[in-house]
């Protein structure tokens, strides 16, 4: 199986602290990966390399055969990497619709004078931009809610807005930070299947950030431990849950 996402040695300090040592992550495509580690584990950090946030001191990475390091965030969003954050981040006051359209002008283009004068091209990439943001609101039963202000959502459902406007940029890799956070139990196992059902409907590849242990085990193949910015372990889910080395430093036992 090719491989999606290649990281090699990837590294980066902060004042003289290392957050980031020696990175390495191979993830097939088609995988549901999980990234997994305790507070200050360096996860996110490892987010914010891979899309653009911050330049690594060291290290490759690849997508799809291509080195993207060290590349514009919107560069690397373009060339297939999107994602979510821990902290959602909607525009709270654009309507649910609009907020997956964000995503879809990656795609689709029109010049300032044809939107401006609402000539014939403008009206028909609007169109299109409509019936495929409604397509992507579907899949997370949002359709209904189409019109109303994406902070008017309930909470589990900003979650689910946040992935469908990421699949708008249509990405070859989709990158979740922590996407149960702040969820019930029935949200949670929710969120499992509509994880899944993303993979299998749009061939993705996923890799997430998750301290909910019960949905890491429940939908990941491979899982990354990660501590003190550091691999502690890697491989497939089972045999990393029972890891002496992830009991120990992951769930303090």
């Amino acid at each position: 199986m090719e491989s999606m996402l290649n990281v090699t040695n990837l590294s980066i300090s902060f004042g003289g602290l290392r957050a980031v040592s020696g990175f390495n992550l191979d993830i097939k495509k088609g995988q549901l990966y999980g990234l997994i580690g305790p507070n200050g584990a360096g996860k996110t950090t490892v987010f914010n390399l891979l899309t653009g946030v911050y330049k690594p001191d060291e290290g490759i990475i690849k997508l799809d055969g291509k080195d993207i390091t060290g590349g514009k965030t919107i560069d690397i969003n373009k060339a297939g990497i999107a994602r979510t954050f821990q902290n959602i981040r909607l525009f709270s006051q654009m309507s649910v619709l609009d907020n997956v359209k964000v995503g879809l002008h990656n795609h689709h283009h029109y010049n300032t004078i044809e939107g401006i004068l609402r000539l014939p091209r403008y009206r028909k990439v609007e169109k299109e931009m409509d019936e495929q943001a409604m397509e992507l609101l579907k899949v997370f039963e949002l359709q209904d809610h189409a019109d109303y202000l994406a902070s008017n959502l309930p909470y589990g459902q900003q979650r689910k807005l946040e992935i469908a406007r990421a699949l708008a940029t249509d990405p070859k890799l989709l990158l979740l930070d922590e996407p149960a956070a702040g969820m019930n139990p029935n949200e949670t196992q929710e969120l499992m299947d509509t994880i899944r059902f993303v993979r299998d409907k749009f061939d993705m590849t996923i890799l997430l950030i998750e301290h909910d242990m019960k949905l890491v085990s429940g939908i990941c193949e491979e899982l990354t431990v990660l501590n003190f910015g550091k691999v502690l372990v890697q491989g497939v889910t089972s045999d990393v849950l029972n890891d002496p080395q992830v009991i120990t430093a992951y769930l303090g036992e």
